[in-house]
């Protein structure tokens, strides 16, 4: 990996006064594959920062499009990958190379909020028990493609918003790690490309506090075509019962969907042939969509008073067809980890040594350059 030298802004705090009052130097790190649209938003967005971070580092992976041109633009520190590694190996690379107190990363496809970095900041300094600050989404797509896009942000947004508090579950798209605690942790694991998130957090939280708050957001580039984003759900739910279910079990821990929504979606589905070829059974899916709608209607409550009672009834489809693929993708994992040994498991830690938790994956996209959408290959 190389990189070109930084253009870095001024160290807040710096030139006078206690050291002790200075905020701590921030290193935002962000990993990129071919998102230089995205990028540009992202970027401009720290611009706005009411604190500024200390450097940014773009830790692009091995890119095809502008994506370099615009970090360089912008005067970031760029780290080149000679080969597609994942978004692990990407985050791991921009840590490896950073220099300030707190680490933030932040995905290529969003954009913060202004005060952001200074509410992760001040919220780390008032707590040292805390090992991660990490934020949710707003309610508004960065860019509006559809309403796919709307329907994957206002889900996104709500859930998040439901579990703000402490909690054991991290999520790395806009999150501030101590750089003493992220050493003290080790590395992402570098062959996980789904999951990584849950992983991390699972070594994290049996040592540090994990603070979800709403003075993080970031408004985020969903997936707005139909088939990607069912595909997506359907790809990482294959690692939910092997890896993610146990780690779903824990208090507080953070949860998209309810296995109750996924029941009822499944059920739904299930019934509607019964209810075509004979009649008496017609009233089955009208009970399962009834039981989709009352296992969060919170969530319903909530896109009626943002997108309107007009919005409502395809969001509900939409969301009937992610839990679906969500039953359908825990299925096939559950089968495959019963007939594939290696499937789910970790066989090597990361290089600093730190065991794993049986279950991860190692081969959930490697190789692939279009295993994450709109992070890192």
């Amino acid at each position: 990996m190389t990189g070109t030298d930084p253009a870095t802004a001024a160290v807040p705090g710096d030139g006078g006064g206690d050291p002790g009052d200075a905020p701590p130097r921030v290193s935002v790190v962000i990993p990129n594959y071919n998102y230089a649209g995205t990028l540009e938003l992202c970027l401009a967005s720290l611009r706005r920062q009411t604190l500024q971070p200390f450097e940014i580092i773009v830790s692009d992976d091995a890119s095809t499009d502008d994506s370099v041109a615009v970090a360089e633009r912008f005067g970031c520190r760029v780290l080149r990958a000679d080969t597609n590694g994942g978004v692990s190996t990407a985050r791991n690379a921009g840590a490896a190379a950073a220099r300030g107190d707190i680490l933030f990363f932040l995905d290529s496809d969003q954009a913060l909020s202004p005060d952001s970095l200074e509410n992760a900041v001040r919220l780390l300094r008032a707590d040292p028990g805390l090992g991660c600050v990490h934020g949710i989404i707003d309610p508004v797509p960065l860019v509006d493609h559809g309403p796919v896009e709307w329907y994957r942000t206002l889900h996104a947004h709500h859930w998040r918003l439901k579990g703000v508090g402490p909690t054991p579950t991290a999520f790395f798209a806009a999150a501030a790690v101590p750089r003493r605690v992220f050493e003290e942790i080790g590395p992402f694991h570098p062959a996980l490309r789904d999951s990584e998130d849950v992983e991390y957090s699972e070594r994290l939280s049996a040592r540090y506090r994990i603070l979800l708050t709403d003075q993080v957001v970031a408004a985020h580039d969903e997936e707005h075509r139909l088939g990607p984003m069912l595909r997506e759900q359907f790809r990482r739910a294959q690692y939910l019962l092997p890896f993610a279910a146990a780690h779903r079990r824990r208090p507080g821990a953070l949860r998209a969907n309810s296995m109750a929504g996924v029941a009822a979606a499944t059920f739904t589905v299930a019934t509607v042939p019964a209810a075509v070829f004979a009649a008496p059974f017609g009233v089955l899916p009208v009970l399962g969509i009834l039981a989709f709608a009352c296992a969060d209607p919170s969530l319903l409550r909530f896109v009626r008073r943002r997108r309107g009672l007009g919005f409502l009834p395809l969001f509900i489809g939409l969301h009937l067809l992610v839990n679906l693929q969500i039953a359908l993708g825990a299925g096939t994992g559950w089968l495959r980890s019963r007939f594939d040994p290696g499937f789910g498991g970790v066989a090597d830690g990361p290089s600093h040594g730190t065991d794993l938790p049986a279950g991860s994956d190692a081969g959930s996209g490697v190789g692939r350059p279009d295993a994450i959408e709109g992070r890192t290959g």
